[in-house]
């Protein structure tokens, strides 16, 4: 009996200090490739505005210069910074510099898997995926 209290309470505490499980994490503007991909030289601040939202910060000795910032950490893994920084004159984007989450379907997949969603090709069979690669193939 005292050694069920005492693993409950050695247990408690281990809980919150993450050391079971840990959340993957996402802060910051966390945007995709179509996204990114829909921005182009010559849009206003309001248009770039309504594609990607507002930006993480705006310099205030800079108007012109907006930084949209983000950090990933999956688990335990490193935290993983992306910055996209777009350059305005005259109220016109003029270019774009940085790196941004690119639309990874693997890393989709196995983070939906972890929580035991299922895709269309989850759900077939091995016949039907192998027709399919086929068909793609042929």
């Amino acid at each position: 009996m005292r050694l069920r209290w005492l693993a409950l309470l050695v247990s408690i505490p281990l809980a919150g200090c993450g050391l079971v499980y840990k959340v993957d994490v996402q802060q910051g503007n966390l945007f995709d490739k179509p996204t990114v991909d829909a921005l182009k030289p010559g849009m206003t601040k309001r248009q770039v505005l309504l594609v990607m939202g507002s930006p993480s910060v705006v310099s205030p000795f800079d108007q012109d210069l907006w930084h949209y910032v983000s950090t990933i950490r999956r688990g335990r893994n490193v935290m993983e910074h992306k910055d996209l920084t777009l350059y305005f004159k005259d109220d016109a984007l003029v270019r774009m510099d940085g790196d941004y989450f690119p639309e990874d379907p693997d890393q989709l997949i196995k983070d939906a898997s972890k929580y035991k969603r299922q895709y269309p090709d989850d759900k077939r069979s091995n016949d039907d995926k192998k027709k399919k690669q086929q068909q793609g193939q042929g």
